[in-house]
């Protein structure tokens, strides 16, 4: 005797097999037995967010590898820079405010600092 077959397609991205109809006739999607993940919102925070602490700086002098500043300010950091014939001439450094460890900045981040040489000083004027 002939057996019915069906396209089972309930394997969630893997590609369908085919199975065996056994006995009765398939059930539609609705009525398969699905599992469902009941999802909590997260409590509203009660205090407000503290005010972020102003970003730290550690420049270090690439050809000699001497640190010219470290835990400075952004001006401070800037200002160690203007000695400096190229952005590449320096690493710059961040501290990371929520584990304290200092992150090197990426080329486009040191090229941000290294415009503004010679405004600090401007500005100061």
């Amino acid at each position: 005797m002939a057996k019915t077959w069906i396209l089972d397609s309930e394997t969630k991205g893997t590609g369908a097999h085919i199975a065996p109809l056994d006995g009765g006739a398939a059930k539609p999607r609705g009525e398969r037995d699905l599992s469902l993940v009941k999802l909590k919102r997260a409590p509203a925070p009660t205090q407000e967010p503290a005010s972020p602490e102003p970003l730290r700086f550690k420049v270090v002098d690439v050809m000699s590898a001497h640190v010219l500043g470290e835990d400075v300010d952004v001006r401070e950091a800037v200002g160690l820079l203007e000695g400096m014939h190229s952005v590449l001439d320096a690493r710059i450094f961040v501290r990371s405010p929520g584990t304290g460890r200092w992150r090197l900045l990426g080329l486009d981040e040191q090229k941000a600092m290294w415009h503004f040489r010679g405004r600090a000083q401007a500005a100061t004027l």
